[in-house]
């Protein structure tokens, strides 16, 4: 059964642009905090930006001024903008949705950052 649904990575080349979608399931109800989280090959998994439903926003240092994280409360949509990408952004995104108790991920997808 899937739960959150991944869009938007690939390969792109340094200073470029992607931008990450992750719808949830209509049978996720009451989604407070939904994010982005990633892992780089040998990496531990690292907070890359999260959202409340009502709109509060945390970012990582590394990301901040180059990324931005929304959300469309009615479609269960979190999107997150990347611009000026970096080799070191390379890694795999997943998306993170918490409803309660409940914690629910995404499959994650591939963003390469490479000339």
């Amino acid at each position: 059964q899937v739960q959150l649904v991944e869009s938007g990575g690939g390969l792109v080349q340094p200073g470029g642009s992607l931008r990450l979608s992750c719808a949830a399931s209509d049978t996720i109800f009451s989604i407070n905090v939904m994010g982005w989280y990633r892992q780089a090959p040998g990496k531990q998994r690292e907070l890359v930006a999260i959202i409340t439903r009502g709109g509060k926003i945390n970012y990582a240092d590394s990301v901040k001024g180059r990324f931005t994280i929304s959300r469309d409360n009615a479609k269960n949509t979190v999107y997150l903008q990347m611009n000026s990408l970096k080799p070191e952004d390379t890694a795999v995104y997943s998306c993170n949705a918490a409803a309660g108790t409940t914690v629910y991920w995404g499959q994650g997808t591939q963003v390469t950052v490479s000339s």
